[in-house]
């Protein structure tokens, strides 16, 4: 992101000409590193960010409502009392420097006073000052007196800005030209370590668009000039930066917009990426202790297995008792079914008779033990299938309603638990995901309670789509009992290889008639059985997201 002293230069100009003479009605402290001031300009409300997080500082305006802790925390509370209600008097750059300065004039029923806001938007090291006549009220990021640094940041401190870099002022025409004179081998990478305030993206701009002449003059009226030209840069659909100046990526009308919407993306990437992560903790912990449970079922009826002999040895044991007597620590008898001699192990505190009722009860508390586990047995395997089906939507989810259709799933199933405070509150539904091609619908299921309502929904002629030997989503195609056109079918089985756990790959999906689809009683969410199928090959790339 180039949050160098460059952008943040034009940046401060169109902050200061949307917020000047605004008031400031509001201020919420969302997360620990981002402040949220919520401003009247006279015309419209706007809501301004200010962030000190390492990976997403700026300065930026951003209409989406996040929920603030139920207690404001301290610098919030500090803000509140020196700044609502305060009128902007401007926002401002500190010579070339990365530092926003927003003067504000605030009022209280004892004093007016003039007071600065200052954002320091240096990446890790990035930090929220209030001052007032140039003594800090209050920071977001304090130091104390016992660490090693050579600025102090806490209350009734005087505040100073940082030390400016060992690098040459670009405003300085003569020390640039001096500066530059020296300038060899890659241009960018030379501006970036010899000149102040240029982040590498900045300084790779002004190299590409050198054509020849003084290049020193050059990069001092590209630096100095107002000229925007906003862009947000992408690749393969997801934005990496933004530019005050280029020629690449999408335009847009103001810096600001571009950086709106540029952290707008990478917020709703955070929460998506987030939210993944949660939901396969879960999942991975669920899976794990259920294979635990199935590896010990497997183990307890590995166990029973000589269940049969137990009861042989006693048929052979009360069928010679004639020939027995107590003491005996073992013997050996005829087995009429072998006509071989088998050797039986006695317990000598026990009788014949005894040593034989002791066989069938071991032999009938295995074949209990069994009929136990064996039904649990298949619980546990239909546990772990539906766990692998829910993992691979959440592996397959494209966007974050994907995902939050997944956690609805798992919310109602027990998988996670519901917030206290949020319980009762109603959800809003989320759609089936849909497709239009040559007339005819096509629907997808998001997670596998939608994949049983998709089903129940479908009409008998209507075509059922699921991926072969993979977890998939269910799709249908409403035909209405019309003949399905090969363009429509390769769109729907595109979609199932999409979102199924095939890696991207092509795979082969099974497609048939709705009627020839059943639903287990009792089975798991999204499980069928289905017949008269045909099989066509599923192409992900098929589907433009």
């Amino acid at each position: 992101m180039p949050q160098d002293a460059f952008t943040l230069r034009l940046i401060a100009k169109e902050l200061n000409a949307a917020l000047a003479g605004g008031k400031i009605n509001r201020v919420n402290q969302p997360d620990r590193e981002e402040l949220s001031l919520l401003i009247y300009t006279g015309k419209r409300t706007l809501k301004l960010v200010l962030s000190a997080n390492a990976s997403a500082c700026g300065a930026y305006f951003c209409e989406e409502e996040r929920e603030n802790p139920a207690t404001a925390l301290p610098f919030c509370m500090l803000l509140r009392k020196y700044l609502q209600g305060a009128d902007i008097l401007g926002v401002e750059t500190p010579g070339f420097e990365r530092i926003l300065l927003f003067r504000l004039l605030c009022h209280s029923e004892f004093q007016t006073a003039e007071r600065v806001l200052v954002a320091e938007i240096m990446g890790k090291y990035s930090n929220l000052i209030l001052t007032e006549n140039c003594v800090i009220l209050g920071a977001l990021k304090t130091t104390s007196l016992d660490e090693n640094t050579k600025r102090m940041i806490f209350s009734g401190v005087k505040y100073a800005f940082p030390l400016p870099q060992d690098k040459t002022d670009p405003f300085d025409l003569p020390a640039l030209r001096a500066c530059l004179a020296n300038c060899t081998g890659d241009r960018a990478d030379f501006l970036f370590t010899h000149v102040r305030g240029l982040a590498p993206t900045t300084a790779q701009t002004i190299a590409d668009g050198y054509t020849g002449g003084d290049f020193a003059q050059y990069v001092h009226d590209f630096i100095a000039s107002d000229e925007i030209s906003p862009r947000l840069i992408e690749r393969n659909g997801t934005a990496v930066d933004f530019a005050a100046r280029g020629k690449v990526g999408i335009p847009f009308a103001t810096l600001s917009e571009a950086q709106s919407e540029f952290y707008r993306r990478k917020r709703i990437e955070k929460r998506f990426d987030g939210l993944r992560r949660k939901l396969l903790s879960v999942l991975q912990t669920a899976q794990r202790k259920q294979e635990k449970q199935l590896q010990q079922n497997l183990e307890k009826q590995l166990s029973c297995e000589g269940a049969e002999e137990n009861r042989v040895k006693g048929e052979l044991l009360t069928a010679n008792l004639y020939a027995l007597a107590r003491g005996q620590k073992t013997c050996e008898v005829e087995d009429w079914n072998t006509g071989k001699r088998v050797k039986i192990p006695l317990d000598p505190r026990l009788s014949p008779a005894e040593n034989a009722q002791a066989y069938y009860k071991k032999y009938r508390k295995q074949r209990r033990t069994v009929e136990i586990l064996r039904p649990r047995e298949k619980e546990l395997r239909d546990e772990i299938t539906y766990l692998e089906s829910l993992t691979a939507l959440v592996g397959s989810a494209k966007e974050e309603d994907d995902l939050k259709s997944v956690e609805e799933e798992m919310l109602s199933v027990g998988l996670l638990e519901f917030p206290k405070e949020k319980k009762k509150a109603a959800r809003p539904s989320i759609p089936f995901r849909t497709y239009e091609c040559r007339g005819m619908r096509v629907y997808a299921g998001r997670n596998n309670l939608q994949n049983d309502a998709l089903l129940r929904q479908s009409a008998p002629e209507d075509i059922w789509l699921h991926a072969q030997r993979y977890h998939s989503c269910h799709v249908v195609i409403k035909s209405s009992g019309k003949a399905v056109p090969d363009e429509v079918l390769s769109l729907a089985a595109g979609v199932c290889a999409l979102y199924s756990d095939g890696g991207g790959e092509k795979i082969p999906v099974d497609y048939c008639p709705v009627k020839f689809v059943k639903k287990p009683p009792h089975s798991k969410a999204g499980f069928v059985i289905y017949s008269n199928f045909k099989t066509t090959l599923g192409d992900p790339k098929i589907i433009k997201n």
